[in-house]
């Protein structure tokens, strides 16, 4: 696997959920078709030229070295570490990635660090025997395999990643779930229902829509769609007593972000 080196890590993240993030590989191999924003921003600074070049991901070797730093110096800032945003910390089929992930988030956690996780690809049970403060989470739009191939054609399949999620929360870790960008009926018809109840058991849920896609908005009836979707996935985590929370311009017409 190809190394590269940074003279940072840590840094607090834009995303209206998250706190600190840590980056520490350029590049993902599960090459998400959605399209992947990581990747479209990726190629707009010059990090990257082609689509190609994005799915062989480069390990920050110096990830750890960095952290021993910058770790004293932000604690008292820090409430939490996402890993990651642009990227997968368990890619499947990099044992290097998961291994530096692991290695990070133990490094965090000795300082007191709560760590937050969500993957594409399989979370090792190896996680359950840090922080119980930590939170694991799987992406999951679909648990339709084809359509999986389509969009994540790299990534963990949907049982894989359900399962993995199911034994970290069996073990006595929090576990959450992305859905998002989740799909139209023009894309795929789906009931959304299904997919809440295989994962009744987690402790949260995130759901938001698909942007950056025309498809999408040639679907005249997204808006109603979404909000339609959101009301669902609200009256379901208030039945099962789960946090939710909606991304921010999933609902139209609403005055606030409904989160619990």
């Amino acid at each position: 696997m190809e190394k590269i080196t940074r003279k940072t890590m840590l840094y607090k993240t834009g995303v209206e959920y998250g706190d600190y993030t840590m980056n520490h590989v350029m590049g993902c191999s599960h090459g998400c078709l959605y399209p992947c924003y990581a990747f479209l921003m990726a190629k707009r600074f010059g990090k990257v030229k082609t689509y190609e070049e994005w799915c062989v991901p480069k390990l920050v070797s110096n990830t750890l070295e960095i952290l021993d730093y910058e770790i004293p110096r932000l604690k008292a800032k820090i409430e939490s570490v996402h890993l990651c945003f642009t990227t997968d910390p368990f890619m499947l089929g990099y044992d290097e990635v998961c291994k530096m992930s692991l290695a990070a988030i133990r490094k965090l956690n000795e300082s007191d660090i709560k760590c937050t996780c969500l993957s594409k690809g399989v979370l090792p049970i190896e996680l359950a025997g840090l922080s119980k403060e930590n939170e694991y989470g799987i992406t999951l739009i679909s648990l339709d395999e084809g359509f999986r191939e389509e969009v994540e054609p790299k990534a963990a399949s949907c049982e894989d990643r359900i399962s993995a999620l199911r034994a970290l929360s069996e073990s006595g870790c929090k576990a959450w779930v992305s859905i998002e960008p989740y799909p139209t009926p023009n894309l795929i018809k789906q009931d959304l229902t299904d997919i809440l109840d295989e994962i009744n058991f987690v402790d949260r849920i995130i759901f938001g829509r698909t942007n950056y896609n025309k498809i999408i908005s040639s679907y005249k009836e997204h808006k109603e769609f979404y909000n339609e979707q959101a009301e669902m996935v609200i009256e379901f985590c208030e039945e099962n007593s789960i946090d939710y929370h909606i991304k921010e311009g999933t609902q139209t017409g609403a005055t606030f972000t409904l989160s619990h």
